[in-house]
């Protein structure tokens, strides 16, 4: 782990001489998202960050989230009583440790300032995901569910006042079926803050599992989404460990095209990715490979009404 108490010695002497490395011009490799003065979206400046060691490149941009700004036009995202204590790169993974101040923060600043830092920092080619903790504890919603790792796309952009706004839709959700070997369509309709991206939404709910009593859930129980992200079509989508456990209830298919079908009705997926803590080596269970993408399936899926059948049958025989 690497204290950055000794960076930022370093980096501001460095300043002192560079004048804090920011640009005048538009052309800069790399930028500094802060937030504009009435806190209400992010903005980005060009930033003139020395190429070298990818631990002191960090180090400067986390110097510079945590340093105000010249201009009255936009300010640094990471407020003054919050400090970044710790931090350590693993596998392209950036763990940043915040003080308890950090949990302090307005909702919306919190968002904001965690935007700001994300979108900084994943420029870096060797950080490909940013996880927060406060204190020993990873950062978690307001619903107590661990936000773990995050990249850009994590965040969606709603200018002004729209930050936090409550929006409804429905969702095609794909649940197991009452003997686990098929898939039963279910619309869904949900309020959600507009923060929160489609694809997140989408897997949050299938892992609470149906409300209807005739199908199940078709992931693991005590399944957690470590991080949802879609690029150029694909869908990437980090499970915790617990995704593993094996459920004979229900059918090993069953488990992947629950994820794949369901993210697939988003028209910008057409493919997805699962994969275990970011690690796509080995299977799922017997023949599933992780490294492999996933495309819509709807061979799987059965009726409502064959479901409310079968489940109704299965009732009889168990009755005495």
């Amino acid at each position: 782990m690497k204290k950055i108490a000794g960076w930022l010695g370093f980096i501001l002497l460095v300043s002192l001489f560079t004048g804090c490395g920011r640009q005048e011009t538009d052309d800069s490799a790399y930028h500094i998202y802060y937030l504009n003065k009435e806190k209400t979206k992010v903005v980005e400046q060009p930033y003139d960050l020395k190429e070298g060691k990818t631990e002191d490149m960090i180090a400067t941009l986390l110097d510079a989230l945590c340093t105000n700004t010249d201009s009255v036009e936009y300010q640094k995202p990471v407020p003054g009583d919050v400090t970044i204590t710790d931090w350590s790169l693993e596998s392209n993974q950036l763990f940043l440790y915040f003080n308890d101040n950090y949990s302090k923060m307005q909702s919306t600043d919190e968002v904001l300032c965690r935007a700001a830092v994300v979108k900084t920092l994943v420029q870096l080619p060797d950080v490909k995901y940013v996880s927060f903790y406060v204190g020993d504890a990873p950062l978690a919603d307001s619903r107590d569910n661990v936000i773990g790792l995050m990249t850009e796309e994590s965040f969606v952009e709603n200018p002004g006042k729209q930050i936090n706004s409550i929006q409804t839709t429905t969702l095609h959700l794909y649940y197991a079926n009452a003997d686990g070997n098929g898939l039963v369509e279910c619309e869904k309709e949900v309020q959600y803050s507009s923060n929160i991206s489609m694809e997140k939404l989408i897997m949050e709910n299938l892992l609470k599992g149906p409300d209807d009593k005739n199908l199940k859930a078709p992931l693991p129980e005590g399944t957690n989404l470590v991080n949802v992200t879609t690029t150029n079509g694909i869908c990437y989508v980090t499970l915790d460990e617990a995704f593993l456990n094996q459920n004979y209830e229900i059918q090993e298919p069953i488990v992947i095209y629950s994820i794949v079908d369901s993210l697939s009705e988003i028209s910008t997926i057409s493919k997805v990715q699962i994969s275990v803590n970011g690690k796509t080596s080995g299977v799922y269970r017997d023949s599933f490979a992780l490294d492999q993408l996933y495309e819509q399936n709807l061979d799987y899926v059965v009726s409502a009404d064959e479901n409310e059948t079968v489940s109704t049958e299965a009732q009889t025989e168990e009755t005495p």
